[in-house]
């Protein structure tokens, strides 16, 4: 095995080993469920969160209740409402957009959510009333149709990618070594926004098999541009058609050690191959890492 030469960000405490790199969420006590204490802010993937969410992280773990210290950054649209203020019977989205208040729970999947109202005010304004309206037009099913349910993967499990047309039909068609080996080097030319607050909340204790949905950015959108440009971009007919392209996350090159390996990505369990039209591996890829009840 020959190591892989694009640099890599190593993230202390974490790697091949680690307890950390292998444990799931599932099936942990809540004693266990890691806590805003837990965050290692020195991650790659939260680069951009850091400098809003590692004070508010601390005021949390300091005992300051998570609502409070969220509504004294003063960086959202929103207020953020303990849980308990949603009224029996109300749909979540529809108590948002009517309201102007997001009900929170103390923990992290919550306290991410918060910080992409923060990060991505107009498009998560925007994701809240294209599902307000959902709700209004269609009422809550069992199943979400196909807006809702594209919709609630973005917000759940998203990561924006700008990148180069030859990469990105890679990560598309799953060319996994294409993409991730052999094009390795243009990730240094690639840029990657978090966005999803579920797959922020795994990757605070990561493991190899976790699946983010990549939605692409026009390379002429700037930082300054982005969440305008998003907002407008998550029409009901784009999100339908799901424009996903799946991608196990610790598989950025620099993002995790392991992967300076190549034999990383030769993991069929984890980087599946495209499924073929009606074949035994027709199901999505990653669907499994949607949290229950997304």
């Amino acid at each position: 095995m020959s190591r892989l030469d694009a640099p890599r960000r190593v993230v202390p405490g974490e790697g091949p080993g680690s307890g950390l790199a292998c444990k799931a969420l599932q099936g942990l006590s809540p004693s266990t469920l890691p806590r805003v204490s837990d965050i290692d802010w020195s991650a790659p993937w939260l680069a951009d969160w850091r400098w809003v969410g590692e004070p508010i992280a601390g005021q949390i773990a300091q005992g300051r209740p998570q609502p409070e210290a969220l509504n004294a950054a003063g960086r959202a649209p929103v207020c953020f409402v303990p849980q308990t203020d949603l009224p029996a019977g109300t749909a979540y989205e529809a108590f948002i957009c009517d309201t102007g208040q997001v009900p929170t729970r103390e923990g992290l999947h919550d306290f991410f959510n918060a910080l992409c109202w923060m990060h991505f005010p107009k498009a998560k304004q925007a994701l809240n009333r294209l599902q307000a309206a959902e709700i209004a037009r269609a009422g809550i099913a069992q199943v979400r149709g196909p807006v809702r349910d594209a919709a609630t993967v973005f917000d759940e499990n998203a990561v924006l990618i700008q990148t180069r047309d030859p990469l990105w039909q890679a990560l598309q068609q799953r060319r996994w070594p294409g993409a991730l080996v052999e094009r390795r080097c243009e990730w240094a030319h690639t840029r990657l926004w978090m966005f999803g607050h579920a797959a922020l909340e795994k990757l605070v204790r990561p493991y190899k098999s976790i699946t983010v949905h990549l939605w692409r950015v026009p390379e002429h959108v700037g930082v300054q541009t982005l969440d305008a440009w998003l907002a407008g971009n998550l029409q009901p007919q784009q999100l339908a058609a799901k424009p996903f392209a799946p991608l196990p996350v610790l598989g950025v090159p620099g993002w995790w050690p392991a992967n300076d390996i190549p034999d990383f990505y030769a993991d069929p369990a984890v980087f599946r191959p495209a499924r073929r039209p009606g074949g035994a591996d027709a199901k999505p890829h990653g669907a499994a890492e949607l949290p229950a009840g997304a």
